[in-house]
């Protein structure tokens, strides 16, 4: 009977641990005495197996939905794009968690990167973004396929851009449409669009800087513009020049009022919008400079 309640007890905590059917982790268990590291080992590597299996037989398969996920601290961001077939798969939490540790992986891969200039862009497309290695050791690749194994559709990793800055350069990040519950600031955002800002500022104005980044989140200005070299649109709607654009929060004003009023001035920004057509590398790292 103490076995018993024992190999019960262990089937418990494996089956919570793991997430794993009934029947799955007692068929671990029974595959290794009972013993829950080795029964925990043997789970994890059917599951990526199988994963894997999965995602070679849905390779190919269209993949338009997902999720963009933004994570900004301090003098670093990441940015990244995660396709699945189904909005239905897109809200299931295994892929949410997935894009989030998609975000927070980019970020650590670009904590390692030396910043020699005030600014460092670097963008990732997917091969790349499938070599980054975990804290677990298996790379995105394999968490990709494991992923792809439990919601049982296709997905892929799409792009991401990750930023490095000096100290008198600040980023803020942004994602549509925004959580509904408080996101702590060291935690991954994630919406069907996204953004990430850097700006240039001597003074704490990190609410008007996040507003701005909600502006160019949701008026997709094609470049920061220069008073030198572009004139404003005749017709307001048609602007794409961020700082000629009206103000989304209030359109007596332009964005370039608002950036003079808070002695802000943007250096770069990235905007990502799920399942829009991906530009190449080149293109991606100078879209918003131009």
């Amino acid at each position: 009977k103490a076995f018993y309640a024992s190999e019960k007890s262990s089937l418990a905590i494996l089956r919570k641990k793991t997430g794993y059917t009934f029947a799955n982790c007692k068929k671990a268990l029974e595959l290794h005495n009972n013993d829950l590291t080795a029964a925990e080992k043997w789970l994890k590597d059917q599951a990526q197996a199988m994963g894997w299996s999965k995602a070679t037989k849905l390779e190919g398969r269209n993949t338009t939905q997902g999720l963009i996920g933004v994570l900004v601290k301090n003098n670093i961001g990441a940015m990244v794009e995660v396709n699945c077939e189904t909005d239905f798969v897109a809200r299931n939490v295994s892929f949410r968690k997935f894009v989030e540790a998609t975000s927070i992986a980019c970020f650590n891969y670009m904590n390692n990167v030396e910043n020699k200039n005030y600014l460092t862009k670097i963008a990732l497309e997917s091969e790349n973004l499938k070599q980054i290695q975990l804290d677990d050791g298996k790379t995105l690749g394999d968490h990709l396929a494991l992923m792809i194994g439990t919601v049982g559709e296709n997905a892929s990793l799409k792009r991401a851009i990750c930023y490095k800055t000096s100290d008198e350069i600040k980023l803020t990040g942004y994602t549509h449409p925004a959580p509904t519950i408080d996101v702590p600031n060291d935690e991954p955002l994630t919406g069907k669009y996204g953004g990430i800002v850097a700006f240039k500022s001597n003074t704490d104005t990190s609410e008007v800087q996040k507003k701005i980044c909600q502006h160019i989140v949701g008026m997709n200005p094609i470049k920061i513009g220069d008073k030198a070299n572009d004139e404003p649109e005749p017709n307001k709607d048609d602007e794409t020049c961020l700082i000629y654009q009206e103000y989304v929060l209030d359109p007596d004003l332009t964005v370039e009022d608002v950036l003079k009023e808070n002695n802000l001035s943007v250096v770069d920004y990235q905007r990502f919008e799920c399942g829009e057509q991906a530009k190449t590398i080149d293109e991606t790292v100078r879209a918003a400079a131009n």
